[in-house]
């Protein structure tokens, strides 16, 4: 009988290894499995258990959390959504995360080991931090500038700060407020359905990932190039360009808006404006050193994250001397962001030298302490400094004495480039306005801003456009703004 006590005993005792054997299998071994079953609810519970981390601009939250009561029981909230939503994007229990809140959803959830002291340990209670924050680069008085400046037109707006690459502002309009998709209910799913139907797509980041023809503004780029190249040398010289400019191989005539841009030198047809003179500059310069130059601006590159993805801006190498011409001039398959057109005034304001911008300035605990900083950023040389200088000068002239008077501000150095980019069938389109600028304040050592402006519905004709009224205004408010902030350093 005690043998028979001892078998039993013993059997119990291999039945409950087995048993914590499979538990361990199951907690450990298959977690991940269970984790990604769609059934599966718990990690998704568990995620909005507690408040999200927040996003700061100078200093100040603008977002925050909203106990529902419900099993999803905290959801997003936004303090002015539309101003900061091309930065923040969203965060919906229903449709995901976007922008800032996607790509620094770890440290927002409390899901980044670098938030944990002891994350070995964490992953095996399979436990949740509380949310880290993260500190931005914005600088609130440029960003309202921005918006207030675009209002209802439909455009975009971004600045960056050229001795560092900081975006200073990163503005599209029409907005909307992401705290419309935070929750799972009724409203988000009809504020969801009315916001894709929308023909303006508020929900498109136009800063950063909309191209548009960068028109007359790529004339920086052209003129860069050109000067590298050495095919001009003095800009006060004839260029020997006709006006009208038939483009090489074609029967096809570019003309100008304004006269005076037969054989002009390189300082008027800038300050003009003047495509043929550009047009023809692109053609001598040759299409491998126009890709090279366009190329140190940032063009053509694909891994450009600030942290999230940048849509690629393009000069197309795989063209004959009249598409070359045209896309010299910024039309053509010539595109490019605005984000990317405000990197090109900042390689201008900065010596020839371009740093890759970014958004997040540092990531820290919910206790303060820091996650991660943004540090030193690549740099690469765009033009030589000496074709900076010049072209410096250049842009201070068309401030000064030319299209871009509208950008100009009393005490400090202002440099600019008017455009206007055609497009739709047979160019039928409303032009692009666009103006891209840099501001140097009285007593600064250096720019502390450069910008890029689009206006998509610019309601002027096309003198106007031209002439920097409806872009160029805008520009000017959002470097009054940094200049009056101290060049955008109140991230807190």
């Amino acid at each position: 009988m005690t043998r028979y006590i001892r078998h039993a005993a013993a059997f119990c005792v291999l039945l409950l290894a087995a048993l914590l054997v499979n538990a361990a299998r199951v907690q450990i071994v298959q977690a991940p499995s269970y984790d990604a079953n769609p059934a599966n609810r718990r990690p998704e519970i568990a995620r909005y258990q507690q408040p999200r981390g927040d996003i700061l601009v100078g200093g100040e939250t603008v977002t925050g959390s909203r106990d529902t009561s419900e099993h999803l029981r905290y959801e997003r909230t936004y303090a002015d959504g539309p101003l900061y939503a091309p930065v923040t994007g969203f965060a919906s229990q229903e449709y995901g995360t976007t922008l800032l809140e996607h790509t620094e959803d770890g440290v927002l959830s409390g899901t980044d080991p670098m938030l944990i002291p002891f994350p070995l340990w964490h992953d095996r209670a399979r436990g949740r931090g509380p949310g880290g924050d993260v500190v931005t680069t914005i600088d609130p008085a440029a960003q309202r500038a921005a918006y207030r400046g675009l209002g209802r037109r439909k455009g975009a707006v971004a600045a960056v700060e050229p001795s560092s690459g900081r975006i200073l502002a990163l503005v599209s309009t029409p907005s909307y407020d992401p705290g419309e998709l935070s929750g799972n209910g009724a409203a988000a799913t009809r504020s969801w359905a009315r916001l894709n139907r929308h023909p303006d797509r508020p929900m498109l980041n136009r800063a950063v990932r909309q191209t548009y023809p960068p028109g007359s503004t790529f004339k920086v780029v052209t003129a860069a190039a050109a000067l590298d190249a050495r095919v001009v040398r003095d800009v006060d010289a004839p260029t020997r360009s006709p006006d009208p400019y038939t483009l090489p191989g074609t029967r096809t005539r570019l003309t100008n808006a304004l006269r005076g841009c037969a054989d002009a030198s390189l300082r008027v047809a800038f300050e003009r404006s003047c495509n043929t003179v550009f047009a023809k500059l692109g053609v001598d310069v040759g299409v491998a050193r126009m890709a090279a130059t366009a190329r140190g601006f940032g063009f053509n590159d694909t891994d450009l994250r600030i942290p999230f993805s940048v849509a690629r801006s393009t000069f197309d190498t795989s063209v004959d001397r009249a598409q070359l011409a045209l896309s010299s001039i910024g039309q053509y398959n010539t595109r490019a962001t605005p984000l990317q057109m405000a990197m090109v005034a900042a390689a201008v304001a900065g010596g020839g030298q371009v740093r890759e911008p970014y958004l997040v300035e540092r990531t820290v605990r919910a206790g303060g302490g820091t996650v991660a900083a943004a540090g030193s950023r690549p740099v690469r040389r765009a033009m030589f400094p000496s074709t900076a200088a010049r072209l410096k000068q250049l842009m201070t002239d068309v401030v000064e004495n030319g299209t871009g008077a509208r950008a100009a501000i009393r005490g400090a150095r202002v440099g600019g480039k008017t455009g206007t980019a055609q497009h739709g069938v047979d160019n039928s389109g409303v032009p692009y306005a666009w103006f891209v600028s840099w501001a140097q304040g009285h007593g600064d050592l250096e720019p502390k801003v450069a910008v890029a402006v689009v206006v998509e519905d610019a309601a002027a004709d096309r003198a106007d456009i031209t002439g920097g009224g409806v872009a160029a205004p805008i520009a000017r408010a959002v470097m009054e703004a940094v200049l009056a902030s101290g060049g955008g350093r109140g991230e807190g």
